[in-house]
C-alpha cells in the first residue's frame, strides 16, 4: 500500500467524471499523470498584480540572481531564488525546486545560468515545459516570462541590476 503517493487526489479527479459508475479505477504503475489539453495550456499572462512583498523581493535580488514566483498550482505564493549555475526542477525529493505533484516528472527541467542569462532546459519530461504558452525544449528566460511545469505556473524575474546593465549595452 503506497499511501504517501497522494492517491486521494487522483481518486477525486476520476470520481468527478464517473459519478454513479460502479467500475473501479485502473491504477497503473506510471506515477506521472499526463496533464491537460489545449485549453489547460492556454497562455493567459498575469498582469502586474504583484504584492508589495514580491516587488521588494525582486528589488532586493543581487546581480546574477533571479526569482521564480509560483502564481498558480498547489504551492501558489512560493518563491524560489535562482543563484546557482544549475537549478533542477522536478518531483524527485532531491530536486532544487521540488514540486510534489503527479503532473511533474521526477527530472522535469533544469535552469542554467551563464553570467546574468538564465536558460530553461526541459529534461524530456512527460508533460513538457512551457515558456509564455509555447512548449520548449530549451529557452532563454526573459524578465516576466511565464513558465509552466505540470500544473504549476510561475513567473521569472531577473535582478533589477541586470536589467539596467542590459539597457546600457
Amino acid at each position: 500500500m503506497e499511501e504517501h503517493r497522494r492517491p486521494d487526489e487522483g481518486d477525486i479527479r476520476r470520481a468527478s467524471g464517473s459519478a454513479g459508475n460502479p467500475s473501479t479505477p485502473d491504477r497503473g504503475t506510471d506515477t506521472t499523470q499526463t496533464f491537460g489539453h489545449d485549453s489547460d495550456l492556454s497562455f493567459v499572462p498575469f498582469g502586474s498584480d504583484l504584492a508589495d512583498a514580491e516587488l521588494e523581493a525582486i528589488d532586493a535580488l543581487p546581480s546574477g540572481a533571479a526569482l521564480l514566483l509560483v502564481r498558480s498550482g498547489p504551492t501558489a505564493g512560493a518563491r524560489y531564488l535562482l543563484d546557482t549555475d544549475v537549478t533542477t526542477v522536478g518531483r524527485h525529493p532531491e530536486a532544487d525546486i521540488f514540486f510534489d505533484d503527479v503532473t511533474v516528472s521526477r527530472r522535469h527541467a533544469e535552469i542554467t545560468r551563464t553570467g546574468a542569462t538564465f536558460e530553461l532546459v526541459d529534461q524530456r519530461s512527460l508533460n513538457g515545459t512551457y515558456v509564455n504558452g509555447e512548449r520548449v525544449d530549451r529557452a532563454i528566460l526573459r524578465n516576466g516570462a511565464e513558465v509552466r511545469v505540470g500544473k504549476f505556473r510561475l513567473n521569472f524575474f531577473v535582478s533589477p541590476a541586470d536589467l539596467s546593465q542590459a539597457a546600457d549595452a
